[in-house]
């Protein structure tokens, strides 16, 4: 329930940053939030790691219609980024710092996915410099996301969440 709550909140909540933070030379904001809920949530999908995938396969499709045109197009990356989170979770441990460097990978790993696509479909022009504008301009907003979520996630009482954080 929780999981699907921060899911929730975090895709309002790209819509609505999007809307009122200008991506231009000033912006030092790219909300990229649902891309961190993927990455927090996946200790609620421990044990049941096909619901994790399903779910966040779901989420892209939703992304997808609410703020892109290109149908599969973010779940696909999703399911990347959530294979990718598994790795994380299975292979090394969270902490409070330690997020800060598995976000900048998650991240960057999305934005350069995403960026690889656009070039090989060749669906709007891109260069790497607004590229890494892009991976730089969106860090600072969503590692706070990350961070501030994480904080609540473990001072949670264990009645509301079934999940292991160390």
């Amino acid at each position: 329930m929780i999981s699907l709550i921060i899911m929730i909140i975090s895709l309002i909540l790209d819509g609505i940053l999007s809307n009122f933070l200008p991506y231009n030379d000033l912006s030092l904001f790219t909300p990229l939030l649902t891309i961190v809920s993927i990455f927090l949530i996946y200790p609620f999908y421990k044990k049941k790691e096909t619901n994790y995938f399903i779910t966040i396969a779901i989420l892209g499709i939703i992304y997808d219609l609410f703020y892109t045109n290109l149908l599969f197009f973010n779940a696909a990356l999703f399911l990347i980024i959530g294979y990718i989170t598994k790795i994380i979770y299975k292979n090394l441990e969270i902490s409070v710092i330690k997020l800060i460097i598995y976000l900048i990978t998650i991240i960057t790993i999305y934005e350069l996915a995403t960026a690889a696509i656009i070039f090989i479909f060749n669906l709007v022009p891109i260069t790497m410099t607004k590229v890494i504008y892009k991976i730089t301009h969106s860090l600072l907003l969503n590692i706070i996301y990350g961070e501030v979520v994480y904080i609540i996630l473990k001072i949670l009482p264990k009645k509301y969440k079934k999940m292991n954080i160390n």
